[in-house]
């Protein structure tokens, strides 16, 4: 494609690096090669210090120089939290739709795309469809709406009240944002099912399962950073068994079914387990002294506290890949939520470690791991206990507990192909000339 048939997509996406914040992976890894695809790309997004979360300056790095991006700022959180606001989508919206506003009007954009958590944002596109005509895609990489933990009765992130809070907006929002919309892209196979059956105007082929793409970048560039983990030290000896990622009530029968395995493996052969340290990094979304431990408590209850560390606060990206390299194998934990689809497991792979994955038997992670032969999986139903997987534990602890330190596993290499980050970003940018040929 030649430079002067190039097409201009506006990326809407306020966490954006130097934050370190899971839901702009997407974008992230996408821009190195939109333009080999045909697309020039504007980055729309909040500045970083009115956003709050950890700063990684690595990360900026990673973003082609010539990518332009545009930044708002946002209400003060530290003013807006007395009144028990302190969400990022509420504080940035009169900032994003202005500055929105004003580059619509100046540039010609051919698309607009959403990428990100902060659902609330998403409602700009109904309302800049309706001023400009663009047409504009959003990408859904959690629930908006969901009556998830309404069903379970667990408690959601940030407690019943600001969580209600939020779902009130997304009953009043949700349906404006996908009005007009020209195309969803979803992590999960679930959600097109669910977006279709409340939105029945939406048809099929308005919806592709996207999951991110795998940072083979990242990966090639962490030797050349030198990145110092301080979880623990790869060189004392031990087994260090690391899972990185958040916690939550969501994860109790997964953790608790392989903290179950170790407790009665354990009364078999204590002596193998003096070796061997779980570690339970970046499980709360929470800053500061708000984080909330998910994992040790489960540990605590069931005599294996001398074994696992939870770190819940989040630590800057680049160390976290560096925890996986460093580690001896990796722990994946699973949602009991079907729907739950694990980003993580790329970067999982790619550390090259042999993995323990424990997930809901839906997963699109067990068909992803067994595909690429690079980890072993305990699977379960909603409807199991932890004491129903027990064998199943046992049987991939011994497996691990068999494997010497420095083992690789046989990873193919040829079937992970499909989801390294330029594939990806290929199918994203297809994506958005279907748009354009549709709305023309």
């Amino acid at each position: 494609m030649s430079p002067t048939s190039k097409r201009k997509v506006l990326i809407v996406s306020p966490h954006f690096p130097p934050i370190n914040a899971p839901d702009h992976q997407r974008v992230r890894m996408s821009l190195p090669y939109m333009e080999e695809f045909g697309w020039e790309a504007h980055v729309l997004t909040v500045r970083p210090d009115c956003v709050e979360g950890i700063q990684d300056p690595i990360l900026s790095k990673t973003i082609p120089p010539q990518i332009p991006i545009t930044y708002t700022g946002a209400l003060p959180v530290q003013q807006t939290r007395r009144v028990g606001m302190s969400s990022l989508g509420l504080r940035c919206l009169p900032y994003l739709f202005r500055a929105g506003d004003r580059l619509l009007r100046q540039q010609k954009f051919d698309l607009i795309y959403f990428s990100t958590t902060v659902f609330l944002t998403m409602w700009l596109g109904s309302i800049w469809y309706r001023r400009f005509k663009i047409p504009y895609v959003l990408d859904f990489q959690d629930p908006w709406l969901s009556d998830y933990y309404k069903q379970t009765g667990t408690q959601p992130p940030g407690g019943r009240f600001k969580y209600g809070f939020a779902q009130l907006q997304a009953k009043l929002l949700e349906p404006k944002a996908l009005s007009p919309v020209a195309h969803v892209i979803s992590v999960s196979p679930a959600y097109p099912k669910t977006l279709q059956q409340r939105y029945p105007h939406l048809k099929p082929k308005q919806f592709t399962v996207l999951p991110f793409g795998a940072p083979e970048p990242d990966f090639s560039a962490l030797s050349s950073l030198n990145i110092q983990q301080r979880i623990f030290d790869p060189n004392d000896g031990k087994r260090h068994w690391v899972y990185v990622g958040r916690g939550g009530y969501d994860m109790a029968l997964a953790v608790r079914s392989l903290f179950l395995g170790i407790q009665s493996h354990r009364r078999q052969n204590p002596e193998i387990w003096q070796s061997v340290q779980l570690h339970f990094v970046g499980t709360s979304y929470a800053p500061g002294n708000l984080a909330i431990k998910t994992i040790e408590p489960i540990a605590q209850e069931l005599g294996i506290a001398d074994l696992v560390t939870e770190h819940p606060h989040r630590i800057p990206y680049f160390e976290a890949l560096q925890v996986l390299v460093d580690s001896d194998a990796i722990v994946l934990i699973g949602s009991d939520d079907p729907d739950y689809t694990a980003s993580k497991l790329y970067p999982c792979i790619l550390a090259r470690k042999p993995i323990l994955a424990i997930f809901h038997h839906q997963s699109s992670v067990v068909d992803i791991l067994h595909c690429c032969q690079a980890g072993q999986a305990v699977t379960f139903t909603s409807k199991q206990e932890p004491q129903d997987l027990l064998s199943q534990v046992i049987t991939k602890l011994n497996w691990l507990l068999s494997i010497d330190k420095g083992f690789q596993p046989d990873t193919d290499w040829s079937a992970f192909q499909p989801y390294t980050a330029r594939e990806m970003a290929h199918k994203q940018c297809a994506i958005f000339d279907q748009c354009l040929t549709t709305a023309g």
